[in-house]
């Protein structure tokens, strides 16, 4: 089927990296379905779309089932930062089971290729460190994060059983911290924050002594990734993140010298089974998928920042 004809439907499409994903695959002509329940996602990250005839923005929740007619399905509706994820942790639960398993049991039916956006949070606090797709995780099942580790962990389990059971074609990709604009200024990720605050003329808040280590991806590099994975014929899991690893007291300094570098920094104490040290092994993506991350943490914080400087100046 030509390109141009691709029917994609993307939940959580309203969504930070999802939006994103909707303008790529614009971009190159396709048809695309955008799912979201606008708990995270936003009408405006996709309004340049709204009157297209190759795009159709669909208000559901994906705990529902729904019957459509695609060809290919980006699951990667759930919220991802622990805000949002433990405002309701059954609720984050139950999108990771239940939306996986109304998305797989859509795909199975008509036929369509699902890539899974799973993430790097299945390792939990990781004992191997840098993290290989082979490390099986240190995960707390019964801490505050849970809800979220476990949920795509268990999503990834129901993608493996329908590829087992019915051959219905997956693709899993673990994705590392990711940021870029229309991240939510809310959404309590240390990228978010430190700009927040900065932009605020706010103290930057350190939890811990900020010596935990984070690995910070461009969402432009992470659209590419999951664009090959799907296109692409290796299953997964594969890790998309960015190996560059930072200390969160780095990332803070990075932040201040781009806003104000008069701001201080504070310490707070470190929340409940935060991971110290979270890095990913890309050899299995820059193999199967000739990718790896291109953008800089540096260069990629200069459009994040006026991102958030526009949005926050408009109220």
């Amino acid at each position: 089927m030509p390109a141009s004809l691709t029917r994609n439907l993307i939940t959580g499409g309203a969504g930070f990296v999802g939006s994103h994903l909707v303008d790529r695959l614009m971009e190159a002509g396709e048809e695309v379905i955008c799912l979201d329940n606008f708990f995270t996602g936003r009408k405006q990250n996709v309004a340049r779309w709204h009157n297209h005839p190759n795009f159709e923005l669909i208000r559901h929740d994906v705990t529902d089932p729904i019957r459509l007619e695609v060809d290919r399905i980006w699951h990667l509706a759930c919220p991802a930062s622990p805000v949002h994820y433990q405002f309701n942790p059954i609720k984050t639960a139950k999108t990771s089971f239940l939306g996986t398993y109304n998305m797989l049991g859509l795909a199975r039916r008509v036929g369509a290729r699902l890539l899974l956006a799973s993430t790097s949070e299945v390792y939990g606090d990781p004992l191997v460190h840098p993290q290989p797709e082979s490390y099986r995780g240190n995960v707390n099942t019964h801490g505050i994060r849970a809800c979220y580790d476990e949920g795509k962990r268990v999503a990834e389990t129901l993608c493996f059983d329908y590829q087992r059971m019915h051959g219905t074609e997956i693709r899993i990709a673990r994705i590392f911290n990711t940021y870029g604009p229309r991240m939510l200024p809310d959404d309590g990720r240390v990228v978010s924050n430190f700009i927040v605050q900065a932009l605020r003329a706010q103290p930057l808040t350190l939890y811990g002594d900020g010596s935990q280590t984070r690995s910070f991806c461009y969402v432009d590099d992470l659209v590419e990734g999951l664009i090959r994975l799907m296109n692409g014929e290796h299953t997964g899991p594969i890790n998309l993140g960015n190996p560059g690893e930072f200390t969160i007291r780095q990332l803070a300094e990075l932040v201040r010298e781009r806003i104000n570098p008069e701001l201080a920094l504070i310490c707070e104490p470190l929340p409940q089974d935060d991971p110290l040290q979270r890095q990913p092994v890309i050899d299995l993506a820059k193999q199967q998928l000739g990718w790896q991350p291109t953008i800089t943490l540096q260069q990629g914080l200069e459009p994040t920042i006026a991102d958030f400087r526009a949005r926050l100046a408009a109220g």
